[in-house]
C-alpha cells in the first residue's frame, strides 16, 4: 500500500518534528492534538525549525513553502480516519496511548496501518487493544527528530511482513536509518540509555561525583557530545523515570531500579529543560548545576 496521507496524534516536541520531516519527505501531514494552542505552537516550532535548515541552506525556501502547506490541523481525532498511516506520539502514558487507539478505531479505513511513537511500552500489548495488530508496529523516532538519523521499527507478535516493510521503506523515504528490534522493554537504544542515565544519577546520589564532575567525565573521559545528566534534563526526567519503570516492572531485574533521586526531582516537579529546573536550573543565561 502506497502511504500518501500520514496523521500525526500529539503536537509536542516528537509530534511537531515527527510532522516536520514528512512534510518536507512530501508526505501529506494532519496533525490533531488536544487545543488549538498547542497545535499553533506547534506549527511556528516546525516553522522556525525548517527555516534554520534553509539558513544553513540544507533546504531550499520553496521547499519549505511546501512543506508547510502539506502540514494540515485539527482538533478532531476522528478526522484522521482517513490517514493511510497514523502515528501516535502522546504522553508516555499507556493509559493515555490505549484511549487515543480505541477512540481511532471506529473511524479507520482497513488498511490504515497504526504506529505508537513509544519509547518503552510493548507494542504487542499496544496492538491487541486494537482491530488490526497485524498492521500495527512500534515507530520510535529519536528527539531531536529533524536532527536525529535513527528510527527504531518494533514488531509487535501479530505484526505482518508487509506493515514491517510499508514503514522500513517510509524510513527510507524520510532520508533516516532504520533499526530493527524486538518488542521488549524500552527497545534498543533506551534499553541501553536509560541506565546509563539512571547510573549517573545513583553516582550523584551516592556523592561519587557533582552534576558538573559527571557531565564533564562522560563528556571528555568517553567522548560523549552531552554530558548524562544533561542529557536527562533534555529528555525530561519524568520521562526518564517512566522508562526505568517500565524496564524494573517489565524484566524484574533489580538492576533497572530507579534511583531515589530521580524520583524525588519528579516528584518535585524539577523534569529538566522543559520546566526550567532538573539537574541544573536553566532560569539565567547559563545553566548552573542543581546539586
Amino acid at each position: 500500500m502506497e502511504i500518501k496521507l500520514v496523521g500525526v496524534v500529539g503536537a509536542g516536541q516528537m509530534g511537531n518534528g515527527i510532522a516536520h520531516v514528512f512534510a518536507l519527505a512530501g508526505y501529506q501531514v494532519l496533525m490533531t492534538d488536544i487545543s488549538e494552542e498547542s497545535l499553533s505552537k506547534a506549527l511556528a516550532t516546525v516553522e522556525r525549525n525548517i527555516e534554520r535548515q534553509v539558513s544553513r541552506g540544507k533546504v531550499l525556501p520553496a521547499d519549505k513553502r511546501a512543506a508547510m502547506e502539506r502540514i494540515k490541523t485539527t482538533l478532531k481525532l476522528a478526522d484522521l480516519g482517513q490517514c493511510d498511516l497514523i502515528i501516535e506520539a502522546a504522553t508516555e502514558r499507556e493509559t493515555v496511548k490505549q484511549a487515543i487507539f480505541e477512540d481511532l478505531l471506529p473511524h479507520l479505513k482497513p488498511t490504515t496501518i497504526l504506529t505508537s511513537n513509544t519509547s518503552s511500552i510493548s507494542i504487542t500489548r499496544l496492538a491487541s487493544r486494537t482491530d488490526r495488530p497485524e498492521k500495527f508496529m512500534g515507530f520510535h523516532f529519536m528527539n531531536p527528530v529533524p536532527v536525529m538519523q535513527l528510527v527504531e521499527l518494533i514488531r509487535g507478535i501479530a505484526t505482518d511482513q508487509e506493515t514491517w516493510e510499508s514503514l522500513h521503506e517510509v524510513v527510507r523515504k524520510l532520508g533516516k536509518t532504520a533499526s530493527s528490534s524486538e518488542d521488549f522493554p524500552a527497545f534498543i537504544v533506551n534499553r541501553i540509555l536509560m541506565p546509563m542515565i539512571n547510573e549517573a544519577v545513583y553516582t550523584l546520589y551516592e556523592g561519587v561525583g557533582s552534576v558538573k564532575s559527571i557531565d564533564e567525565s562522560l563528556k571528555l573521559g568517553a567522548n560523549h557530545p552531552m554530558g548524562p545528566l544533561e542529557l536527562a534534563d533534555f529528555i525530561g526526567l519524568d520521562t526518564c523515570l517512566s522508562i526505568m519503570n517500565v524496564l524494573h516492572e517489565g524484566l524484574a531485574d533489580t538492576k533497572y531500579r530507579p534511583c531515589p533521586l530521580l524520583t524525588k526531582y519528579v516528584e518535585a516537579g524539577w523534569l529538566g529543560r522543559k520546566t526550567q529546573r532538573g539537574f541544573y536550573d536553566y532560569r539565567g543565561e547559563v545553566p548552573v548545576p542543581t546539586r
